[in-house]
């Protein structure tokens, strides 16, 4: 019927268009999706954050001038916290002092630093 090759090519120009355009949209929204689960972690893999190391003695104030502000969560945390009364030598285990504190936390409501959940084993990063 058609004695040109553009002729053939038109024929199937819109079946790729509808298929090219459908399957550039699923990539990025399969990228979309998924990039915020690729994010790495507020806490560094050395269990540091904004340089702090996140284990030792912690003292809790209620001023805005604490290092770090944590939200107390059930559920996907940055860190898992352990509170320990000796050795808090490991990433996630904290002891609370009131002198002399390796780093202070403020507990907030709202716009934490940190996410974080009390445990009674395995702290650190989850």
């Amino acid at each position: 019927m058609y004695n040109n090759w553009r002729y053939h090519l038109f024929d199937y120009y819109p079946k790729i268009m509808k298929y090219g355009i459908t399957t550039v949209i699923a990539i990025l929204s399969f990228i979309s999706i998924s990039a915020p689960a690729l994010a790495d972690s507020v806490v560094g893999g050395d269990c540091t954050f904004k340089g702090k190391r996140l284990s030792g003695n912690v003292q809790f104030v209620d001023n805005s001038f604490a290092d770090i502000k944590i939200q107390i969560v059930d559920s996907f945390p940055d860190l898992n916290v352990q509170k320990v009364d000796s050795l808090p030598d490991a990433c996630g285990k904290w002891r609370e002092v009131d002198s002399s504190p390796d780093f202070t936390v403020q507990i907030v409501d709202s716009f934490p630093d940190l996410k974080v959940k009390y445990v009674d084993s395995f702290p650190g990063v989850p």
